[in-house]
């Protein structure tokens, strides 16, 4: 059965509940349904991290009523019987209870309406197997011990086959761990070296990867999934995911490439140019950029965290320059149109870039000079 705790949790549940948008609005299109704020959002509820809660909530019975109920923008999954809800700035997950079952490994699951204890049954960790109901006074429904699982800091699987069924549930485990601070507790980490990441999709796969990659503290969830051997990683790529993840947090850097997808390009070795990039030395801002100009986000951020802090000025400033001087303008000073005129051009913010020449006047004089040695004798 499930398991209230004490009752100073039950006041802090209903303390974090108020400051979680939409749930009134939901009560009330629920009407009589039994409804329940199910999985993450009870557990940071628990860990003091309301701000940062997702709104999911679980009917015991059909959800399309609640959804027409609500109004706004919905999104409905029937084969899960899942619909995802925005109002305004507000947005909430809702799910009918039910149980699954896996035709082989790593397939999607077949799912069949149940109650909540098996809904709750059928989740990833104990931490995230607690519910609260929305239409009584708060109470933790916690029929897998989550609650004393959050106080260890452990995560739990709730069966020996989760990892095989689901194998992307091993790098949601390390997602927790990099997240929270927690461990996998001595069976739960056997038990990863079970999944087998190859018999999911590779949509599903990259899908969560991604979300892991995204983390503040990254590096400590791929190296979960090394020691686990589900993920192989490089000997110097857990420094470099914290070089990458620091580079991108402050400018110029924040902006210049997505960290998710830097730091997969880390954890699978494919540096692209980043290397012979982070390890050229030019001797002026226009080599620099000429050497920088065509490269990617993901490889200028890698070449800067391999070393090459000359591109800190590459980002912050040189692929920024331009002339003010056109072709156009060329073509006014007599030069006629050809190759002539992009030579010019390129003289002209070459000297710009390494601080010859400055304004205007200067750079027209410069690319005219250069699109006439250009043209060769007259």
């Amino acid at each position: 059965m499930p398991s209230d705790v004490e009752p100073s949790d039950d006041d802090a549940l209903a303390a974090g509940l108020e400051r979680l948008p939409g749930l009134e609005r939901i009560r009330a299109a629920a009407g009589e349904s039994p409804v329940y704020l199910v999985g993450g959002a009870v557990r940071d509820l628990l860990l003091g991290r309301a701000d940062r809660a997702d709104i999911d909530v679980v009917v015991e019975g059909e959800i399309a009523p609640i959804v027409a109920a609500l109004g706004g923008e919905a999104r409905a999954h029937e084969r899960f019987g899942t619909a995802k809800v925005r109002l305004g700035d507000f947005e909430a997950d809702l799910a009918t209870a039910r149980a699954e079952s896996y035709a082989h490994p790593g397939a999607l699951p077949e799912v069949r309406p149940a109650t909540l204890d098996e809904d709750l049954a059928r989740r990833d960790f104990s931490i995230n197997a607690m519910a609260v109901p929305l239409g009584e006074d708060p109470r933790l429904i916690d029929p897998h011990g989550g609650r004393g699982d959050l106080e260890r800091r452990a995560l739990r699987v709730l069966h020996e086959r989760s990892f095989v069924d689901d194998p992307t549930r091993v790098v949601r485990a390390a997602r927790y761990a990099a997240r929270l601070g927690f461990e996998l507790e001595p069976e739960t980490a056997r038990l990863s070296r079970d999944a087998d990441l190859e018999t999911v999709s590779a949509d599903r796969r990259d899908a969560e990867l991604l979300r892991l990659a995204a983390e503040p503290n990254s590096r400590r969830g791929f190296e979960l999934l090394d020691e686990t051997g589900v993920v192989a990683l490089g000997e110097q790529a857990g420094d470099l995911i914290d070089i990458v993840v620091a580079l991108l947090a402050e400018p110029p850097w924040n902006g210049v490439s997505d960290q998710a997808a830097t730091v997969l390009t880390i954890v699978r070795g494919e540096l692209g140019r980043a290397p012979s990039l982070g390890a050229s030395r030019p001797a002026r801002p226009s080599q620099g950029a000429d050497l920088a100009r065509d490269a990617s986000g993901v490889e200028l951020v890698l070449a800067r965290a391999l070393g090459a802090g000359w591109l800190d000025d590459y980002v912050g400033e040189w692929r920024h320059v331009g002339l003010e001087v056109t072709g156009e303008d060329l073509i006014a000073a007599g030069i006629p149109v050809g190759p002539a005129l992009g030579r010019g051009l390129a003289v002209a913010l070459t000297r710009k870039l390494d601080g010859e020449i400055a304004g205007r006047d200067a750079e027209l004089a410069a690319a005219v000079e250069a699109a006439r040695e250009g043209l060769g004798p007259t």
